[in-house]
């Protein structure tokens, strides 16, 4: 009688540890793991950064990962969403930081967040390389809520 509870109760712990790691907590960090190298595009006559990423970011690929940054609606209108590591005025295309520091992100739905607003999202880690269209790091089917500070 005593095992069968035992078991019971290791079954319960096993099972809600494994619901609650259902995600990872990635960090930007993490996502520091890459080196760029200048590769011209045909395409766009020009060079652009092209990633090769390291073993930490390659482990997160195809995951569902939570991180925390700065929400930034790029075009003003909804149609380019990015979490960032800083605030817009400090932002890859605005300030000094690299490529490695923003997030493209594809909401499940068109969230109400406003630039700059500090959010924590939950996704699908996406790595690119090759479509210089969109960002190296792409986050889908995602979730997301403003923190209260």
């Amino acid at each position: 009688m005593l095992s069968k509870k035992i078991i019971l109760v290791l079954s319960i712990i096993f099972f809600s540890s494994s619901i609650v790691t259902a995600q990872e907590e990635m960090t930007w960090y993490d996502l520091s793991d890459v080196k760029f190298n200048r590769v011209y595009n045909e395409e766009y006559g020009t060079f652009f950064l092209v990633p090769e990423f390291g073993d930490t970011v390659k482990g997160l690929e195809g995951k569902k990962v939570r991180i925390v940054g700065y929400f930034l609606d790029i075009a003003g209108n909804g149609e380019v969403l990015l979490l960032s590591k800083q605030p817009m005025a400090s932002c890859f295309f605005c300030g000094g930081a690299g490529p490695e520091t923003i997030i493209e992100v594809n909401f499940k739905e068109k969230p109400d967040f406003k630039t700059d607003q500090v959010i924590v999202i939950t996704g699908t880690l996406q790595l690119n390389a090759d479509n210089v269209d969109q960002c190296n790091y792409i986050m889908n089917d995602v979730t997301g809520e403003l923190i209260d500070y």
